[in-house]
């Protein structure tokens, strides 16, 4: 089985005109959300094998509260440039290369790519995955590369505004 576990970015200012959309960082509800949804996923514990990021700022910030709580390296975590703005597709291409030893990975990212993920490879109906938001999905499979769409089955889902507190 593959487990893999994906991971909005929490909320970003839009207070710096100066800076690239890569470079804007989390606001303060973003920096509030992040310990919060991280100790929530925490008490699940699943332990995810490996954190992968878009290395823009909001999403690695994002990667780094998460790899605190879980008891990560920040230098484990690997950046991948084609995670910033990825469409689905996109991002299923780079889930079939991940190593096939590693069963069950988290990543970080954006919309909406994100959501149009969930929703392809779910069946799921997800309108908008919210802002530091945390979806598993299961795979019945022995290799990422047989990650296809509708092949996996949703088993956690999480939000900062949900009553899961």
């Amino acid at each position: 089985m593959k487990r893999l576990l994906i991971v909005r970015h929490a909320k970003s200012s839009w207070d710096f005109p100066h800076l690239s959309d890569f470079e804007r960082p989390l606001n303060n509800r973003g920096k509030r959300d992040v310990p919060d949804m991280a100790r929530r996923f925490w008490e699940t514990a699943i332990e995810p094998q490996q954190l992968i990021s878009s290395p823009a700022t909001r999403a690695l910030t994002t990667a780094h509260g998460f790899a605190d709580q879980l008891g990560i390296k920040h230098e484990n975590i690997i950046e991948d440039e084609r995670y910033y703005h990825a469409s689905s597709r996109e991002l299923q291409s780079l889930i079939h290369q991940v190593n096939d030893e590693l069963d069950c990975i988290m990543i970080f990212g954006h919309n909406p790519g994100l959501t149009d993920l969930i929703n392809d490879l779910s069946g799921y109906e997800l309108d908008n995955l919210p802002t530091c938001a945390i979806c598993g999905i299961d795979f019945s499979v022995d290799s990422w590369s047989k990650v296809r769409p509708g092949t996996g089955k949703k088993f956690y889902y999480d939000f900062p505004k949900s009553k899961k507190k």
